[in-house]
């Protein structure tokens, strides 16, 4: 039971059915109190009627014997005092008037008959109250809805005139409605419960498709499969979309670390291999050590331990500090005591991480000098009032186009022999632009003036 009302197809089952039969019984209980109120206001008009036809009567003098009474209708007139004057001939009981009584009282009519022709005619009043009561009419009683009027008859006495209309139709009308609406309302929700349960899975069923897909693939660990798209162009088909859109990130996330895991084995293999060789020879032979070779082996070893972390840290995200600094003080510290490199730089400053931006020029630097022929330039300047722009030329061959972006891919050498010799292992251009990314700025190159590379650093004004 738990998990089926667990499922998003029964419990919108359930909320659609519930939300159905609330509006359903208020609808209904609307539709039975205008039909009972609808019905009681028939009922009025005519007991409003019937009253005022006996009113007229007793105005002009007819005797209270000889008054005529409507058949439908239970009349009752009183005076002042409660005691009865006329009733329909067939009232048994009544209860709700003015009085319960239905014998007339003896000599109602007496002092009338003489002076029937010398007085003037009686007033008849408005309707002036309306109740509910019960009425027995040849052995049955039932509920009416009494009108009252106010009549003065030929001898100046104040009559109260009641007369009832039955309210047997209303209550007959109001149960058959009710009736059928406790009967229609249970179909009435089986229907509205099915045809929502049978929608609701139709409309899930490209979810659920999904959510096996995804099961298989965590169970066989490819990334390469993707989920099912449903030719639709609904919620479901934009979350199957981001769903595949999030797997392709994620395969590629996960070769690129199965890449470096692989290229950083293999970089790390090389230092150490030399430098247990080197160590393995002095321990069999002293006099053999390569002291300088050992040295520079670990100081390699020792950079491309460091790269790895920064480009781990990177990865991992980690947001750089919002410390406020002088891009142009930095690369003149990065420029200072290198060898035929100019500088020409216009103080503006950046937030980020300083440390991180010293690597990045510091890398930017080292590749410019390995490949320049005689010189490097270095110039910081203003872009507009949102960026500071690092330009680093070289003299040297520049970059084919086709290499322009792969050279900031991790592991990649243009010059495999070249940057071994030199101790590079193709990581300073990747880190240079994953700090660049983090820093809210772009790393690029192009063709320099003198015909070299020019590496522009942009990053956004503090």
């Amino acid at each position: 039971m738990r998990r089926l009302f667990g499922s998003v197809r029964a419990r919108a089952t359930l909320a659609a059915t519930a939300v159905v039969a609330v509006a359903l019984v208020a609808a209904g209980a609307v539709v039975l109190l205008s039909l009972r109120s609808n019905l009681a206001g028939q009922a009025d008009t005519a007991a409003d009627g019937a009253a005022r036809n006996v009113a007229s009567q007793i105005a002009q003098g007819v005797p209270y014997r000889e008054l005529d009474l409507d058949e439908d209708h239970p009349v009752q007139a009183v005076d002042r005092d409660g005691r009865v004057l006329a009733v329909s001939e067939d009232l048994e009981a009544v209860s709700g008037t003015g009085s319960p009584g239905v014998t007339p009282v003896p000599g109602a009519d007496a002092g009338r008959d003489g002076d029937e022709d010398h007085s003037e005619a009686g007033e008849v009043g408005q309707v002036t109250w309306h109740g509910q009561g019960r009425a027995a009419v040849d052995g049955e009683s039932v509920a009416y809805r009494f009108a009252q009027v106010e009549v003065t008859d030929r001898s100046d006495r104040t009559v109260r005139v009641y007369a009832g209309a039955s309210l047997q139709a209303q209550q007959d009308a109001v149960h058959t409605a009710a009736t059928v609406m406790l009967v229609g309302l249970p179909l009435l929700l089986a229907v509205v419960a099915w045809v929502t349960w049978t929608v609701t899975r139709r409309a899930l069923r490209p979810v659920e498709a999904i959510r096996g897909e995804m099961a298989a693939i965590t169970a066989s660990e490819d990334l390469a499969r993707r989920v099912p798209v449903p030719d639709t162009h609904d919620e479901v088909a934009r979350l199957a979309r981001t769903t595949n859109e999030t797997l392709a990130a994620l395969e590629t996330s996960v070769e690129r670390q199965r890449r470096f895991v692989a290229d950083a084995s293999h970089e790390l293999r090389s230092p150490v291999a030399s430098l247990r060789t080197q160590l393995e020879v002095a321990a069999a032979h002293p006099e053999l050590l390569d002291l300088e070779g050992a040295v520079e082996d670990t100081v390699r070893l020792q950079r491309l331990a460091a790269d790895l972390l920064l480009l781990a840290r990177l990865d991992a995200g980690e947001r750089p500090q919002n410390t406020r600094f002088d891009l142009a003080g930095v690369v003149r510290e990065q420029a200072a005591g290198r060898t035929d490199v100019t500088v020409e730089a216009e103080g503006v400053e950046v937030a980020g991480s300083r440390g991180q931006v010293e690597r990045l020029l510091a890398n930017l630097l080292d590749n410019a000098q390995r490949h320049a022929r005689s010189r490097v330039a270095v110039a910081v300047r203003r872009d507009g009032g949102r960026h500071a722009v690092v330009e680093v030329a070289d003299d040297g061959d520049g970059v084919p186009v086709g290499d322009r972006e792969r050279i900031f891919e991790r592991f990649v050498r243009l010059d495999e022999a070249r940057a071994r010799d030199d101790g590079g292992a193709g990581l300073g251009l990747a880190i240079a632009r994953d700090v660049a990314a983090r820093h809210g700025g772009t790393l690029t190159v192009r063709d320099a003036t003198a015909g070299g590379a020019l590496f522009e650093l942009r990053l956004p004004i503090a």
